[in-house]
């Protein structure tokens, strides 16, 4: 069996930050749209989890012991995760916005929007952009996880999102900013992301039968 040492070139007695930052690298190289392959991709990610569960006591983590839930991002962030902020379509089209508006994050910003329609959250190397909303408390829509529909799909408005090849989406809607979160990987260490953007017309014909997608409540 191949060490978890050897997939991310690392000493044994390596670090978690030392770790993090092995994995943010092997993980961009290996990745299929960057000229890996999905095995590949998979046993760096199995590697990584592997290693950063070595001095967990059951508890969620971002190398530093704090769970990404607890961190306050106007603050810092943990070694190794990514920012992402985020802003349901619904508002958008509610407020009469438009997604190609330069100011929308800032607008966002000053309509006191409730924290599951406009937020931030951390990414963890090892989880999706979709798995890491579920892992902090969010409902984002979904349906097959898969790849295979466009019920998950999300605007990038600033970083960059992996696109795994042949999936739903066209070249044409990679170029507009479509991503799949239940797939896609954040590429850079920040992301500016709108959500629940399935019912827009370019998309409606990818979509599957409504899912289990239920707004998130907050206290």
């Amino acid at each position: 069996m191949v060490s978890p040492f050897d997939v991310l070139d690392l000493d044994e007695d390596a670090d978690d930050a030392d770790v993090e930052r092995a994995y943010r690298d092997r993980v961009k190289e290996a990745h299929p749209d960057t000229g890996g392959s999905v095995e590949e991709f998979q046993l760096v990610r199995r590697a990584y989890r592997e290693l950063a569960d070595r001095n967990l006591d059951g508890a969620e983590t971002n190398g530093t012991g704090t769970d990404p839930a607890d961190i306050d991002l106007t603050e810092g962030e943990g070694t190794g995760s990514i920012r992402v902020e985020f802003l349901d379509y619904e508002v958008i089209a509610d407020r009469g916005w438009d997604l190609a508006d330069d100011d929308l994050f800032a607008k966002a910003a000053d309509a006191d929007l409730a924290p599951a329609d406009h937020g931030r959250l951390l990414v963890e190397p090892d989880e999706s952009l979709l798995e890491a909303a579920e892992n902090r408390g969010f409902s984002w829509p979904f349906s097959c996880r898969g790849g295979a529909c466009a019920n998950c799909a999300v605007y990038l408005v600033e970083g960059e999102l992996s696109q795994p090849a042949n999936h739903i989406l066209s070249e044409e809607h990679a170029e507009r900013g479509f991503r799949l979160s239940c797939n896609g990987y954040p590429l850079s260490d920040e992301l500016k992301v709108v959500f629940n953007v399935k019912h827009l017309p370019e998309l409606d014909e990818l979509r599957l039968p409504p899912g289990p997608f239920r707004r998130a409540t907050t206290e």
